[in-house]
């Protein structure tokens, strides 16, 4: 199977990996466990779910703006800080330059509910940890400290005081969603109409970025 991927010059083809083999992901820079697309002149790779990732998505973390996929940050340093986890990144991102809200391609896909072996109730995804200062809260999993800007997963039973971090409660990724019928219609769209709405929803976005970093700078 051959796939082109915005992201690279060539062609793509996806590859299952064979035991022993061990690849990274230039959109999450983690590491590949099965099937890769891959560019083998240039070793280049991607998992399944962030080749196939939307172009962009309406997340309900941001719903004043459509996160756009960017193949690499935005910023002057050429990294950004997750929103969801809090890890920095420097490849794949879902973004809104206007707002600076960026999150990790696998974050941005989290499932809204899951399973942990720690506690026998459903968890649930939040995007806003508790603002309580003097009584900080620490994950139920690593019992590490939880910070309030990222997101964590907690059970919404009144008898269970279970809140963990996003990372350490799972790793499955559930891409398509968030994608509501405008976008989608857009996306179906030829490929040139697509890519010229991209470009120009990007290109405003940037624009308003550099207007507000300079209006801090002068100020």
């Amino acid at each position: 199977m051959e796939y082109k991927h915005f992201s690279h010059n060539h062609t793509l083809t996806l590859y299952k990996l064979q035991s022993g083999q061990h690849f990274q992901c230039h959109g999450c820079q983690s590491q590949c466990n099965d099937s890769v697309f891959a560019c083998w002149t240039c070793n280049f790779f991607l998992h399944e779910h962030c080749g196939n990732a939307n172009r962009y998505v309406k997340h309900p973390c941001h719903p004043l703006h459509p996160l756009v996929l960017m193949p690499r940050p935005t910023y002057c340093s050429s990294s950004f800080i997750c929103n969801a986890c809090g890890a920095p990144g420097s490849s794949f991102s879902y973004c809104c330059a206007l707002c600076e809200v960026d999150l990790h391609t696998p974050c941005a896909y989290l499932p809204l509910k899951v399973k942990h072996h720690n506690h026998h109730h459903d968890i649930y995804l939040c995007f806003k940890g508790s603002d309580n200062k003097e009584s900080p809260q620490h994950c139920k999993i690593c019992t590490k400290e939880m910070s309030s800007k990222h997101w964590l997963y907690y059970c919404d039973k009144a008898e269970c005081d279970f809140r963990v971090h996003t990372f350490c409660a799972t790793t499955e990724v559930k891409t398509g969603l968030y994608q509501d019928d405008e976008l989608e219609q857009v996306q179906s769209a030829p490929p040139p109409a697509a890519e010229e709405a991209l470009a120009d929803m990007f290109q405003l976005q940037m624009q308003l970025q550099m207007a507000h970093q300079l209006n801090q700078m002068f100020k």
